[in-house]
């Protein structure tokens, strides 16, 4: 597939959140609702326009229906982002991981290549997973 007009790292880090969410063929609405909550809040964020998610998500479609999509996206987390965001990249797919409150292990296989692929550091991304962990903890009963 051939990108026909470059991303920015806000599409790039959108694209890199749906294909979280769609690790285990089923996007569940926990998933996307954090994705778009996550759009609306996040610094990372700013100034994206809500409007533009649809051909974002439109996009992330395209891009995931040919057969190397994920090697696809892979290099453009690479080439798009700047060395800074990476952690924020793979903080924003754990967060996707975790919105239904279970990890598969397709969600854990993809985590490990965006990790791997991104060259988070092994403890930055125990910190990061240890943080989502804390985050989406339910009162005992």
């Amino acid at each position: 597939m051939t990108i026909h007009t470059p991303m920015t790292e806000q599409q790039v880090l959108i694209h890199l959140m749906l294909a979280m969410a769609a690790a285990d063929e089923a996007i569940s609405d926990a998933e996307l609702s954090r994705v778009e909550r996550l759009i609306d809040f996040l610094p990372v964020f700013e100034n994206f326009p809500p409007e533009d998610l649809d051909i974002v998500t439109d996009s992330f479609v395209e891009l995931m229906a040919v057969e190397e999509g994920l090697d696809s996206l892979m290099t453009l987390l690479a080439s798009t982002l700047p060395d800074e965001l990476h952690e924020t990249a793979y903080a924003l797919a754990v967060e996707i991981a975790a919105a239904d409150l279970t990890v598969t292990p397709e969600e854990l296989h993809l985590l490990d290549m965006i990790r791997d692929f991104l060259k988070v550091d092994k403890l930055a991304a125990a910190a990061i997973e240890r943080g989502a962990r804390a985050r989406f903890r339910k009162i005992p009963s």
